[in-house]
């Protein structure tokens, strides 16, 4: 092979890595994003329950349901709240450890591929 094939080669090569890398990080960044999402809407969840935990069961309150504010009682509503919560704080441990298995494969490709990132 002459020269500027190699140095073709090692081009595309760097290209490939490059690629690979980028996308390795835009996918841990995006499930990062949804750990933020899941986060803040765990939170709010939480700060809802606490809020209404010392009210009368039978006070009206309103839930937002697919887009439509319905009236309901506190007694009605926090039952749903925490089957809500428990299922956002699965979702949150699942894309957690998404997180986690994602940096891994990183870091094996990194050391497979001999890369080395610069921060600048």
């Amino acid at each position: 092979m002459s020269q500027p094939q190699q140095q073709q080669l090692s081009t595309r090569r760097q290209q490939e890595l490059q690629t690979q890398y980028t996308n390795y990080k835009n996918t841990l960044q995006q499930i990062a994003q949804k750990i933020g999402d899941v986060e803040q809407e765990t939170d709010e969840h939480k700060l809802v329950l606490e809020t209404l935990q010392p009210l009368d069961g039978s006070r009206k309150c309103f839930r937002m349901m697919n887009g439509v504010l319905v009236e309901r009682t506190v007694e009605e509503v926090v039952p749903a709240l925490k089957t809500n919560s428990e299922g956002l704080k699965k979702v949150l441990d699942d894309l957690v450890k998404q997180y986690s298995t994602k940096q891994e494969e990183l870091e094996k490709w990194k050391k497979k591929n001999n890369i080395q990132v610069v921060q600048q």
